[in-house]
């Protein structure tokens, strides 16, 4: 191998010395959140001086200062000196994406990630060891229970309901999508949460009846926090590893299977093709490895974060192709949607 590596980067680890340095990125950005500092800037009509923003925000101004200047060299917050004096201003990805009223907020996403996984991956050797998540460590919640570590209180269930809403408003589009589904008229997200998915499909497909399958206090959550005014999709409470699932033509499993292992989720397959009209489907978006396992390198991340959280695994198509034959269903297609999640259609 060291016979296709440069000199240059022989000689001076420039590389590996960024890498080992992006948990600094990654930390700034969630301080940055949780302080609001992205919010104050969207709101301010004017720059701010790094005294203004830590009197906005009750923080020091050396503190806030050397903050503002990693978020200026990254790119996401922009800087004029006049006079000696720093102004700093927002920028236009910043206000894209990065305040609670950005219009495409990933506010959510980024506390989720800061708050609870972050604090997973500090026992990241632990996870490697053990084969096995790390939430009896980092929570004290039974390693088993997946998603009673995940929903422990009304406060982390809207914070991971918060991440998924993000990330649909942001991919579902590319999801609902990827395949023509205006023949589905029946359509059931299981496990929608926050019924993001569902209205982007809602969206697209106007003439389809689009329902949210989720556990009840899931629902119920959902229903006081994330409806909209305009919402066409429904919620229907349930459990559709335990409970019936209702018949439909097409039915998402979005960011469910890799939560799970392959017995748990063969045995749901199963369940759906049994409950699936015929000519019927179900759309799974899952983030798809490469088959050679050279990456992508956000799916191998998403991966070991899977071990440190869950029961499960991300996969490359050819088991998804699998599971989905063993099911009984067929016509598999994928798609790459070149964005974080891809979408997988299988018949029945």
């Amino acid at each position: 191998m060291t016979g296709f590596i440069s000199i240059s980067v022989i000689d001076y680890p420039a590389l590996l010395n960024e890498y080992f340095n992006k948990f600094r990125i990654s930390q700034a950005i969630f301080s940055a959140c949780e302080l609001g500092v992205f919010d104050l800037l969207l709101q301010s009509q004017k720059p701010m001086s790094a005294v203004e923003v830590a009197q906005k925000l009750g923080t020091s101004e050396d503190g806030i200062e050397r903050l503002l200047g990693v978020l200026v060299a990254i790119e996401i917050v922009d800087v004029e000196v006049v006079q000696g004096t720093a102004f700093y201003s927002s920028t236009d990805v910043a206000n894209l994406y990065l305040a609670k009223t950005s219009p495409k907020p990933l506010h959510d996403l980024i506390i989720y990630n800061s708050q609870t996984i972050y604090p997973l991956w500090n026992n990241l050797v632990d996870a490697v060891r053990e084969g096995k998540n790390q939430n009896e460590k980092t929570f004290g919640l039974p390693s088993e229970e997946i998603f009673s570590a995940i929903y422990r209180s009304e406060e982390e269930m809207l914070k991971f309901m918060g991440l998924m809403n993000s990330t649909w408003v942001i991919d579902g589009h590319d999801i609902v999508t990827a395949f023509d589904l205006s023949s589905f008229k029946t359509v059931i997200d299981l496990g929608g949460c926050s019924g993001a998915l569902a209205r982007e499909l809602a969206k697209e497909y106007p003439s389809s009846t689009v329902t949210v399958l989720d556990l009840p206090a899931v629902v119920q959550t959902a229903q006081r926090h994330f409806t909209q005014q305009d919402d066409t999709i429904c919620f229907q409470e349930g459990d559709f590893f335990e409970g019936e699932i209702p018949p439909a033509d097409l039915y998402i499993l979005a960011r469910i299977i890799h939560d799970w292992k392959e017995d748990k989720n063969l045995k749901l397959l199963k369940k759906i093709h049994t409950a699936c009209h015929p000519g019927g489907g179900v759309l799974i978006a899952e983030a798809l490895l490469f088959e050679n396992r050279r990456g992508p390198t956000m799916v191998q991340m998403f991966s070991l974060n899977m071990l440190v959280q869950t029961e499960g695994k991300e996969h490359p198509p050819s088991h998804y192709t699998r599971l989905l034959t063993d099911a009984g269903f067929r016509d598999v297609q994928v798609c790459r949607t070149g964005k974080s999640y891809d979408a997988i259609l299988a018949l029945k």
